[in-house]
C-alpha cells in the first residue's frame, strides 16, 4: 500500500497497512535542502525538491503545496514583505482594503496569470508528474475568514464583526470565489486533496463563527469537493468552542491543533470524522524524544480512535531533530487501527 493509497483508504473507512503520516513540513523542507526560505516560498522547483526529500528521507504518505498564506493576497494586489529565510508576510498597516470601498472594484485574479498562484498551481503539476498515484498531492487554499484578514488586516476585521457585518459577508463572498477558483486551477493541476486554512476562525466567538464564517466555510469544502477533491480543514489555535460545528462542515480531514483536545473533537464531530494531530509541534514534537513522541501519539490515537491521521497540531518547527520525525512516522507504521 503506497501513501496515496493509504490515505486514501483511510478516508473511505477502508483497512490500512498502519496509520496515514501526514504532518506539515514548510521551513523543515526547505532547510533539509538547504535552501533559503524566500527561494522555497518563491519557487515551486525547489518547494517541490524539498517536499520530495522530505518525504522519501521520513516515507511521508503525502506531499503539499504549502508555503505560506501570501499567495492570493499577493495576486489582489497586497503588499507584501519578503525575508531571506522566513515566510512572506502581509503588511498589516498597508492593508489592501483599510479602504473598504475598494472592495467593490476588487477583481477575483486569475490563478494561471503568472503571480504567485500560479507559482503554486505550476507545484502541483510538477508533483503529478514525479510522484502522482504514488503519494496523495496536496494543495492549498486560505479560508474565507483567513483571507478577509489578510486583505482587510485582522484587527480591523476583528472590528467590522461588530460595527459592519454586511461588509464582513460581502468580503467573505470574495475570498469564497477566489478560494473555489484556485482550488479548482490546483485540482486540474493534479491536488488529490486541497487544504482550507481558516486559523483567524479560532479568534471568534461561538456564535459569529456559526451565523457568519461557517456558510461561508461550508460552501468552500463543498464547491471543492464536487470537484472530486478531498479537502483537510486546519484552523490552528484554541478551537474548542467551535469544533461541533467544524464538525458539520463535511470535511474529509479536520486537523485538530493542541490546544483543543482529540477526545472532545471526537465527541463533538462523531465515530466517522477522520482527524489528525494534535502534538504540541514545539514542545511535543521539537522538544521531545522518541520515547515521549511514541507515548504522546499512543494517547492521541486512543482519544481519536480508528480515523485517525498521524500529525502535529501545526507545522513541524524548522529545527526538529530528524529521529523526533522519524518517531512519528515509526509510530504511525506500527499502530493498528482502533
Amino acid at each position: 500500500m503506497n501513501g496515496r493509497e493509504r490515505i486514501l483508504a483511510c478516508l473511505a473507512g477502508r483497512p490500512t497497512d498502519g496509520l496515514p503520516r501526514m504532518p506539515i513540513t514548510m521551513m523543515f523542507a526547505g532547510d533539509l535542502i538547504g535552501q533559503p526560505y524566500a527561494r522555497y516560498a518563491r519557487d515551486y522547483r525547489v518547494l517541490v525538491e524539498g517536499q520530495l526529500r522530505t518525504a522519501e528521507m521520513f516515507d511521508f504518505d503525502y506531499v503539499s503545496c504549502i508555503s505560506d498564506p501570501a499567495r492570493e493576497a499577493a495576486d489582489c494586489g497586497a503588499t507584501i514583505e519578503y525575508f531571506d529565510n522566513q515566510p512572506p508576510a502581509i503588511v498589516e498597516s498597508q492593508a489592501l482594503l483599510a479602504d473598504k470601498s475598494r472592495l467593490r472594484s476588487l477583481c477575483v485574479p486569475d490563478p494561471t496569470a503568472g503571480g504567485r498562484m500560479l507559482d503554486r498551481v505550476r507545484a502541483a503539476e510538477l508533483f503529478r508528474q514525479q510522484v502522482g498515484g504514488e503519494k496523495l498531492i496536496e494543495g492549498w487554499v486560505e479560508g474565507p475568514c483567513a483571507e478577509a484578514a489578510d486583505l482587510r488586516g485582522i484587527n480591523t476585521l476583528m472590528v467590522d464583526f461588530m460595527d459592519d457585518m454586511q461588509f464582513v459577508q460581502d468580503l467573505f463572498e470574495f475570498t469564497l470565489q477566489m478560494g473555489l477558483r484556485f482550488a479548482r486551477a490546483q485540482v486540474d493541476a493534479g491536488c488529490d486533496l486541497i487544504g482550507v486554512g481558516d486559523a483567524a476562525a479560532s479568534l471568534i466567538s461561538k456564535r459569529i463563527y456559526e451565523q457568519t464564517v461557517w456558510p461561508y466555510e461550508q460552501r468552500l469544502v463543498t464547491g471543492i469537493q464536487q470537484m472530486g477533491a478531498k479537502v483537510r480543514l486546519h484552523i490552528c489555535g484554541r478551537t474548542t468552542h467551535i469544533l461541533p460545528a467544524m464538525g458539520r462542515l463535511g470535511a474529509d480531514i479536520v486537523d485538530i491543533d493542541f490546544m483543543a483536545s482529540l477526545a472532545d473533537a471526537r465527541a463533538a464531530m462523531g465515530k466517522d470524522q477522520v482527524l489528525a494531530g494534535n502534538l504540541d509541534p514545539v514542545r511535543a514534537v521539537r522538544q521531545g524524544t522518541p520515547d515521549s513522541i511514541h507515548q504522546a501519539l499512543a494517547e492521541c490515537h486512543r482519544q481519536a480512535g480508528a480515523r485517525y491521521i498521524v500529525a502535529a497540531g501545526c507545522e513541524l518547527p524548522r529545527d526538529t531533530p530528524n529521529e523526533n520525525v522519524r518517531a512519528m512516522v515509526a509510530f504511525a507504521q506500527s499502530a493498528t487501527p482502533l
